[in-house]
């Protein structure tokens, strides 16, 4: 693929942006399905309020002129960045994997190929391509990986090889192989504990992928080192979810002030504990309530709704 080739793509791509209605209001759903969920329904692209809508719009042209002036890998992996930032995840996906065959070995590439893979529903592809990004990264430098939404302390919070880790142990939970992804968090947890985030968003999936692997006495280890005053910037979802699996906080307490998609962590969080309470047809009916909710971009999201497609047995 060359690059005029790619950046013809790209052009095509934003200019569709341009002329669609992702600005419409929050309350007017994309007629567009972006994905077919696990219980076989199509999943519209999210609509996004318009000042932050104009405001994703604005840093994808940016990207777009970015890229148009030098095709470098970067540039490419933050143009489908920043097309996934506004619901575009098949886009994305487009241009990373047109990325890929100019860089076959940018594990960045397949790193957040794999990420889109995952919203996408596509499990075993995003463990492909996430497994492939770790084997090219074993041994090499890590880096901090920039953020799209910086955090309340503009700290970046997280690697490259962390994220390649993070959402390959998340997608071998989605899939429902839960001793495998205890595997996958606990290595990761070995190697990236250099911040409170890190520690508290691998212990908290650790704990579940244990917990229904049946590793009992292993989940509960894996809490051992959650505490109060950690210093979490950005995962306080999974850490006050983490206290309540220690009992540091009662389920009632978890949830105060989240909104957004660490809403729909909270509520998958305390979903599956009552699953693993015994409560099933308490959890069924969280599930379907996420589900219901509409925010199916979010990690919590997908996890009820695999979970749920489970019990359906789908």
């Amino acid at each position: 693929m060359t690059r005029i080739a790619l950046g013809s793509l790209c052009v095509l791509l934003l200019g569709s942006v341009l002329t669609c209605a992702s600005c419409a209001p929050a309350r007017q759903a994309h007629s567009r399905a972006e994905a077919t969920s696990l219980l076989g329904q199509p999943l519209a692209r999210p609509s996004i309020a318009a000042p932050q809508c104009e405001r994703l719009e604005a840093d994808l042209a940016a990207a777009q002129a970015a890229f148009d002036k030098d095709s470098s890998e970067d540039n490419t992996v933050w143009l489908g960045r920043r097309l996934a930032y506004l619901g575009r995840y098949n886009d994305a996906v487009a241009v990373f994997s047109r990325g890929l065959e100019r860089f076959p070995d940018s594990a960045k590439l397949l790193r957040h190929r794999g990420h889109r893979s995952i919203t996408l529903r596509q499990f075993d592809s995003a463990i492909a391509d996430l497994s492939r990004a770790a084997q090219l990264t074993s041994g090499k430098p890590d880096e901090i990986e920039p953020d799209g939404a910086p955090n309340a302390r503009n700290i970046p919070r997280s690697t490259l090889k962390s994220n390649i880790a993070y959402h390959l142990a998340l997608a071998h939970y989605l899939k429902g192989d839960f001793a495998a992804s205890a595997k996958a968090w606990s290595d990761r947890l070995a190697l990236f504990r250099d911040n409170d985030d890190q520690i508290v968003s691998a212990t908290y999936w650790l704990y579940l992928a244990r917990k229904r692997a049946g590793d009992h006495a292993g989940a509960a280890a894996a809490l051992r080192d959650i505490r109060l005053g950690m210093d979490v910037i950005e995962n306080h979802s999974y850490y006050r979810l983490c206290l309540c699996y220690k009992g540091d906080l009662r389920p009632e307490e978890v949830g105060e002030g989240a909104d957004g998609p660490s809403n729909s962590a909270i509520a998958y969080g305390l979903a599956v504990r009552k699953l693993l309470m015994g409560d099933t047809a308490g959890a069924r009916a969280d599930f379907e309530a996420i589900v219901g909710a509409n925010n199916w971009p979010a990690f919590g999201s997908i996890a009820a709704e695999a979970d749920l497609a489970r019990m359906r047995g789908r």
